[in-house]
């Protein structure tokens, strides 16, 4: 079991780092980028759960 924690963490990783990538690449205010960023890297899979459904939404090419 040991082996899947270790796999699983570094997807929750992964995902973080992208999630705080789209919070830099969105159009949100600096203070909002902070806050969220703050919010993934404190709380990593519920913050990265709310920025999916509640993040600014960035204007896609």
């Amino acid at each position: 079991m040991t082996g899947f924690g270790g796999i699983l963490g570094i997807i929750i990783l992964i995902a973080d780092i992208w999630a705080i990538i789209n919070v830099f690449g969105s159009g949100a205010s600096t203070g909002a980028k902070l806050l969220w960023t703050i919010l993934i890297l404190v709380l990593p899979v519920v913050g990265l759960i709310i920025w999916l459904f509640a993040g600014p939404r960035g204007a896609r090419a």
